[in-house]
């Protein structure tokens, strides 16, 4: 009895065994018949926002990281210095308007008497005077491009968020100097995120667009997320060859005994997020192409 005891046991410990192995193995298959790399990273469409003219900041609105809509103002430039010049291209098209109208007087003066006595002015005086009227109808022109730019820039102190999404790098204050088309906080658009997954060269040709893909952020180990191969990449920067001491080219050593593949990026779509993962610009993640069979 203590016999067949022992041998039920090891036969169960056995089947137990054989078991885990088998689903090891199940679970290493996968690795084994799909193109897989731990090296990857979740990206998305970062927008530097520029103020359009150069002034004081004098109102910002947001904190760092918060979430904004499309069409919050995120900061606001002192306006009054363009509120002057509004003013100042008024006055400007006013005395040009003026200027014009006594121009067509006096070109309508030497019309009438050239009308009446052809020998009392001369063509060329005419002309002159045509030319200075047509001169003032330009400067017309000119006077209400420059009011309608003066209040472009107006409307430019006022800095909106053109998508959706969180903001970034707000380290500016009340009383910085904001620089025409430079940067000065980030705009990460929340609904841009993919992933691209860095591949090994010898796995790229088993990879097609279009194919399922598995996606594992560190930051949830334990929520897989779906995905679709959208593209592959079709370039890297080369490692050597780059212009070095007197433009002559920089050539690294090769090991011959050491080869590394070279790394290609995949970009991945991801399908519809489960409930509680928020997708974060930088996140490390894992990636597996699913072979279609």
């Amino acid at each position: 009895m203590q016999k067949l005891k022992k041998l039920t046991l090891a036969i169960v410990n056995l089947a137990l065994i054989a078991l885990v192995a088998w689903f090891a193995w199940q679970a290493a298959s996968d690795y084994i018949d799909n193109p897989w790399t731990r090296d990857g990273q979740v990206r998305g469409n970062v927008i530097q926002v520029a103020p359009r003219v150069t002034g004081m900041v004098t109102s910002i609105p947001i904190i760092d990281n918060q979430f904004v809509h499309a069409g919050d103002l995120l900061f606001e430039i002192d306006p009054e210095p363009f509120e002057i010049a509004i003013a100042q291209a008024k006055a400007n098209l006013e005395r040009a308007k003026i200027s014009s109208r006594a121009a067509q007087i006096e070109f309508d003066r030497l019309k009438d008497i050239q009308a009446k006595d052809k020998g009392a002015v001369s063509q060329k005086d005419l002309n002159r005077r045509e030319a200075n009227y047509l001169q003032s109808l330009a400067e017309i022109d000119v006077a209400q491009e420059t009011l309608r730019g003066a209040r472009l820039n107006l409307g430019y102190t006022k800095v909106h968020a053109p998508v959706d999404g969180y903001v970034s790098n707000v380290d500016f204050q009340v009383g910085t100097q904001a620089v025409a088309y430079t940067p000065i906080v980030a705009l990460v658009e929340s609904d841009s995120f993919w992933v691209f997954g860095y591949f090994r060269e010898n796995q790229i040709g088993r990879v097609r667009i279009g194919d399922p893909a598995e996606v594992t952020l560190m930051a949830y180990p334990d929520q897989p997320l779906k995905g679709t191969v959208e593209s592959l990449g079709w370039g890297i920067a080369p490692s050597d060859g780059n212009t070095g001491v007197k433009l002559l080219p920089s050539i690294k050593p090769v090991f011959q005994w050491i080869r590394l593949a070279q790394r290609i990026p995949v970009r991945v779509r991801l399908d519809e997020l489960p409930a509680g993962v928020e997708l974060r610009f930088g996140l490390t993640a894992s990636v597996m192409v699913m072979q279609q069979q």
